[in-house]
């Protein structure tokens, strides 16, 4: 889970194409490159053998080694052609001498007659069916404290993988939208919430909120300069409360959530009222779109309850 977004792609690409066949079939994997003439000798016989094997529960997948560098690392390939069974999503057998017709069936009929293969692709009795609920809540909790630890790269790998296993899991979807608005890919944050607001299991849940929250706040998004304008532009007024306003909204969509804050908490405690309450809700709106159990937020949370109550 600790994983780049580019590794958790190829992990997920590699479950996709081998270890959720391979809970039921007999997967022939064929770790290969373009520029391997070895490869491409081999390809015909892997591809005649598995069309054979087919009504047996055995399919081919091939993973170019150039393009999968990170899976190819993970099986410790130093040549090719290598050619691994596999079910079940574990390794059963090395293939990679068996570089003939007659050999390779020699070796996947022994195979086949160890190993509970479901011929058509029939579920295996006991197959892994993915995470559990629990597994899944787990899951999002590892998420939402990487969130909490600034990593959110990490989370939004994690975020992703969850929507992957569960597309209905809408805690993995909020967090996932919120990993990226703070990674600054508010456009791909905007696609993740029309995938929210087309599915009815997502787009009415409470755990959205957040999300819709956190999208708001990085609409209002500067440039640097623009940025640095509207901060001077409040410390020469003090007292003027749109200028004050305008540079908290924009300090907190460019990441510098500390001064969103004083400003706000500034704001509230020199005139509460001010705009029917504008600076309170939106430094609510902060603490939802950043989450309640953010220490971040406990924090100023903290500082909320002594200017509020004294």
């Amino acid at each position: 889970m600790g994983l780049s977004i580019d590794e958790q792609k190829a992990v997920e690409r590699f479950r996709k194409t081998v270890v959720d066949p391979s809970q039921t079939s007999l997967v022939i994997l064929d770790f290969w490159a373009e520029w391997c003439g070895p490869c491409k000798a081999l390809t015909p016989v892997l591809e005649k053998v598995a069309a054979d094997y087919a009504d047996k529960g055995v399919v081919l997948a091939k993973i170019n080694v150039d393009e999968d560098q990170f899976i190819a690392a993970q099986f410790q390939v130093r040549s090719i052609p290598t050619v691994y069974a596999m079910f079940q999503g574990q390794p059963v057998a090395d293939l990679t001498n068996a570089r003939s017709e007659s050999q390779l069936k020699a070796m996947l009929d022994q195979l086949l007659a160890q190993l509970p293969v479901q011929a058509g692709g029939a579920p295996a009795a006991g197959a892994p069916q993915g995470p559990s609920p629990e597994e899944l809540a787990q899951f999002v909790k590892m998420g939402e404290e990487a969130l909490a630890a600034a990593d959110p790269q990490r989370a939004a790998s994690i975020f992703a993988q969850i929507t992957e296993f569960a597309p209905e899991n809408a805690p993995a979807h909020a967090g996932l939208v919120r990993a990226l608005v703070q990674l600054g890919e508010v456009d791909q944050a905007r696609q993740v919430m029309e995938v929210i607001d087309n599915d009815p299991r997502l787009a009415t849940d409470a755990a959205i909120a957040p999300a819709r929250s956190a999208l708001e706040l990085a609409g209002t998004r500067v440039d640097d300069s623009e940025l640095a304008a509207l901060r001077a532009a409040a410390a020469a007024a003090p007292d003027n409360m749109d200028a004050q306003f305008a540079f908290a909204e924009a300090a907190f969509a460019a990441g510098a959530r500390d001064e969103a804050a004083d400003t706000l908490l500034a704001m509230i405690a020199a005139d509460r009222e001010w705009n029917e309450g504008a600076a309170r809700a939106k430094l609510l709106k902060i603490f939802e779109a950043t989450g309640l159990e953010d220490e971040w937020v406990v924090g100023v949370r903290r500082r909320l309850s002594r200017v509020l109550f004294g």
